[in-house]
């Protein structure tokens, strides 16, 4: 049976922790709001950036003489996996879930015979990848997302990304983040930035008929698509970080009220072993009492 002293520096200790992770919630509570809006904010305009980019490359009578950003290298040999995780940990699942989704890409991949490298967004995610995959890991990009999700940061990441595209250092680049379901809910998502891949439902209805918009272009769509395809891809890189901070907030607000609870709770069997322990004392004291009493 443990004594009093340890169970009331037992008790306390909970407590202080319990205060941490309390204020943790708050805190991942108050920036979850502005998260949030960030990246509802930031869904229709790459959807829509992304379904005309496909109505675009729809109208090009061939493929042959396209951006390399649309056409691709030729070859699909060498995949650049770029995995947005957070740099902290105490957030649940967020950043185990995107690790595990790596490792079975990366798997997939090798079996394939394809060669994979690694541009880590966070350091959590770099510090899981690199006990299996640290030959493969170029670069690691930290403090992204510590004051939230901006486009410079975004775009800088896509800027380096066509650069390495042009330099010929990989053939398909795929992006893994989390996208912000819910406070309770994220859901990994696989994106391909590079090349460009065909969007889902790239038609854009008009009412309920199904058909095609109709675009009048000036200049041309090579020379468009020239423009707007690197910018597509910070525009992307953009959504996929702001997806991220705020699935990042939200599941550490999550883990931080059931931590929260779960120290409520120890406290109070802590609290009630310390009773039942303090009463077990007295009354062994008092019986000492009496019993030397009637021994006199």
């Amino acid at each position: 049976m443990p004594n009093l002293k340890d169970l009331r520096i037992r008790i306390a200790t909970v407590k202080s922790t319990q205060k941490i992770t309390s204020a943790m919630k708050m805190v991942s509570a108050s920036k979850l709001r502005r998260a949030q809006a960030a990246a509802e904010a930031a869904r229709p305009y790459a959807d829509r950036m992304e379904r005309m980019l496909g109505a675009l490359t729809a109208s090009l009578p061939t493929v042959e003489g396209a951006p390399a950003l649309l056409a691709g290298s030729g070859g699909d040999r060498s995949h650049l996996i770029v995995p947005i995780t957070a740099d902290r940990g105490l957030c649940g699942g967020f950043n185990s879930s995107i690790v595990r989704a790596v490792r079975r890409h990366v798997t997939a991949l090798h079996e394939s015979g394809k060669s994979v490298s690694l541009l880590c967004v966070g350091r959590k995610g770099r510090d899981a990848l690199k006990r299996d995959y640290e030959s493969l890991i170029l670069d690691t990009l930290e403090d992204v997302t510590k004051t939230g999700a901006g486009f410079e940061a975004a775009h800088a990441i896509g800027q380096r990304l066509c650069a390495m595209f042009e330099a010929g250092e990989f053939d398909v680049c795929t992006v893994f983040f989390n996208t912000f379901k819910s406070v309770i809910s994220q859901v990994v998502t696989t994106r391909q930035v590079i090349p460009l891949a065909a969007p889902e439902g790239e038609d854009d209805a008009a009412g309920n008929g199904g058909s095609k918009a109709l675009y009048i272009l000036e200049p041309s769509e090579e020379e468009i698509l020239q423009a707007l395809l690197p910018r597509n891809v910070s525009v992307q890189m953009f959504r996929a970080l702001a997806e991220s901070y705020a699935s990042e907030q939200g599941a550490r607000m999550t883990a931080m009220d059931n931590a929260t609870r779960n120290a409520g709770e120890m406290i109070d069997d802590l609290t009630l072993t310390y009773n039942r322990t303090r009463q077990a004392v007295i009354t062994s004291e008092l019986i000492e009492i009496i019993s030397g009493a009637e021994a006199v």
